[in-house]
């Protein structure tokens, strides 16, 4: 059992932990979750010992083995599977020795040792490790410094899946990885041997493989069994007791307070009023959980539809100066598409996003755009593009050049900018905070079409639901990459696949495609034996391909949200002072709670239609 004891750690000024404690059952595989920034990094290095705890203890198992992926991606001319078969420090050292020991004793117990460890089938379990996360038996062979960093940090993640640690700590996981490898390793993880801890905002992975969830929050750590869906249920249902225990506290502590303002005074009750006032001192105040307000995703729709179809292919192809890598592409995007593109990397989705976005001409063939077509590209790689000196409000300044000031600082807070924020340099915002400012950027001119390439990496689970409600929100075109199948599955209406250099409609959803990927992993290329699988697989009996019990249930969560937003509206002017106390705030509060009873109008009227879909087909 791994064991946190009154764990704390400052930061500067913020205290990320404050007398914070756990217990990690041995064999738990834990999701370990929190808002960006909560300190959820900072417990791995602590773990690690890379840092030191201001105060408390962490205890881990005698001789436990812990692994963990390095920051830097690791580089060098040796091969991948070299790399991965090194990690195992004590197989490499017994493999040396026994090429120099003499004594027939010590020759025996080195062979007796690398039987235990089964040291004979390494080379076949590291390449298939290598194969599940992306590497075919080519590339494989090649060395480390041929590929980006990316890729390297897939080596690095194989390397520590194959020493299979004792302890294993994973942070973000499937940030370097499609939505191939995010499934292969998910599948790997729900049988993982030892104890695992992982910090990811795959809702899905967590609902897969977990068992238990670590909850860092407000510098105390909490630990609940079950997998992500179960604990959201739990705290949701405490976070509502706690809430009705808190008013009906404040309701008693009011009614005493009531009784020893109006009775203190008089000498026949003055006894009665000293007696409540020692209840009201002796009183613990219950202290409901609320939870931070997160800020919403806005994608402006387009002010006036264009005519369908907006792009249409007709034999085209694409690719990089002389190389081919995509061609006979004949395929249409409507008006309001939500497509979502499938296929390993290195098949050509970015590729075929550029050709989308007009940032590649087409090599053959025609493409007819329509007129006045406005395309928004989000690429994750822009991200570490963006200038460091700039701040939100002079990008989007440079933008609106004509526009006053206060014009400005309305857009920006539209983006999740507003005050000084807003004049917060690039270089000093988060992950998540440069991720809204680029989106906001590249849909600034309300686009016909946005295409969506990995736009989740530096976005929490809370942040996530916020961006599938934006999409659901936006009238226009989407065009998604990503390997958050959570998203793919709330958003995506019909699945297009790239593979074997061509682009196709793939007949079937995300579960389906799921099992394709699987079945084809367990021997070989994955992305290419999944293609090929799709091409013989007969077209699901459906009415509407793609209606998705997980957009459904994405609904219901924004009903539930509406509601409870509405709920505390009506708590707050159900008070017959609070017109009187602040009248301005009062009537924005009306303001709000209308458009909040639109949008869940709006949000049933979906859901019913989904469910009846969903039912049909």
């Amino acid at each position: 059992m791994t064991t946190i004891t009154d764990l704390t750690y400052r930061l500067g000024p913020r205290i990320l932990f404050d007398a914070a404690s756990a217990q990690i059952p041995e064999g738990a595989r834990v999701g370990f979750v929190g808002r960006n920034g909560a300190g959820k990094t900072t417990l791995f290095r602590l773990i690690s010992g890379e840092f030191a705890a201001e105060s408390g203890t962490i205890a881990l198992p005698r001789r436990a083995k812990m692994g963990r992926v390095e920051q830097e991606a690791p580089g060098g001319p040796g091969k991948l599977i070299d790399f991965v078969l090194a990690a195992d420090t004590e197989r490499a050292e017994l493999l040396h020795e026994s090429e120099t020991a003499t004594d027939p004793h010590r020759i025996a117990d080195i062979h007796a040792r690398l039987a235990d460890i089964e040291a004979h089938s390494a080379p076949a379990r590291a390449a298939r490790i290598l194969s599940g996360l992306g590497f075919d038996e080519a590339a494989q062979n090649r060395a480390l410094s041929e590929f980006s960093g990316g890729w390297r940090m897939r080596v690095a993640l194989a390397a520590v899946l194959f020493t299979q640690p004792d302890l294993l700590l994973l942070d973000e996981p499937t940030n370097y990885l499609d939505l191939e490898g995010t499934l292969w390793l998910t599948e790997h993880l729900k049988t993982y041997p030892a104890t695992a801890l992982i910090i990811s905002h795959d809702r899905d992975l967590l609902d897969d493989v977990c068992d238990h969830i670590l909850h860092l929050d407000r510098a105390k750590l909490t630990l609940w069994k079950g997998n992500y869906s179960g604990f959201e249920k739990q705290r949701r249902e405490l976070m509502a007791v706690q809430a009705k225990a808190a008013k009906k506290q404040e309701d008693k502590r009011k009614h005493l307070q009531e009784f020893v303002d109006r009775f203190r005074a008089k000498a026949t009750k003055a006894r009665q009023a000293q007696s409540r006032l020692k209840m009201l001192e002796k009183m613990e105040p219950t202290t409901a959980i609320v939870d931070t307000d997160v800020l919403p995703i806005h994608l402006p729709s387009p002010e006036k539809q264009l005519s369908p179809p907006i792009i249409a292919m007709e034999r085209a192809s694409v690719g990089y100066d002389e190389r081919l890598v995509l061609s006979r592409l004949n395929l249409s995007l409507s008006n309001d598409d939500r497509i979502g593109l499938l296929g390993a990397n290195g098949n050509g989705k970015s590729t075929f996003a550029k050709l989308l976005a007009g940032r590649l001409e087409p090599m053959g063939g025609e493409i007819v755009r329509a007129t006045k077509l406005d395309v928004g590209f989000f690429a994750q790689h822009q991200v570490d593009d963006l200038d460091l000196a700039d701040t939100p409000y002079r990008a989007v300044a440079r933008l609106m050049p004509d526009q006053p000031e206060s014009r400005v600082r309305a857009r920006i807070a539209q983006m999740g900018f507003s005050g000084e924020r807003g004049d917060t340099r690039v270089e000093s915002l988060s992950g998540g905070e440069k991720a809204r400012l680029l989106m906001g950027l590249s849909t600034f001119h309300r686009p016909h079409l946005i295409i969506l390439d990995e736009p989740t990496n530096h976005l929490d689970i809370d942040s996530r639901a916020a961006l599938i409600e934006a999409i659901n929100d936006y009238t226009g075109a989407v065009v998604l990459v990503s390997h958050d199948r959570y998203l793919l599955e709330a958003c995506a209406d019909r699945l297009w696949l790239v593979a074997d250099g061509i682009v196709k409609e793939f007949d079937g959803d995300i579960d389906d495609y799921t099992k394709l990927v699987l079945q084809a992993s367990r021997g070989g290329d994955a992305a290419a034996k999944a293609a090929k699988a799709a091409d013989r697989k007969p077209a699901p009996a459906r009415e509407k391909r793609g209606v998705s019990q997980k957009k459904i249930q994405a609904l219901e969560e924004r009903i539930g949200k509406f509601g409870e937003l509405i709920a505390r509206i009506d708590e707050t002017l159900a008070d017959g002072s609070a017109f009187t106390k602040d009248p301005q705030k009062a009537a924005a509060l009306a303001a709000q709670r209308g458009e909040l009873s639109a949008a869940l109008a709006a949000a049933e009227e979906e859901w019913l239609a989904l469910s009846v879909e969903a039912e049909s087909a």
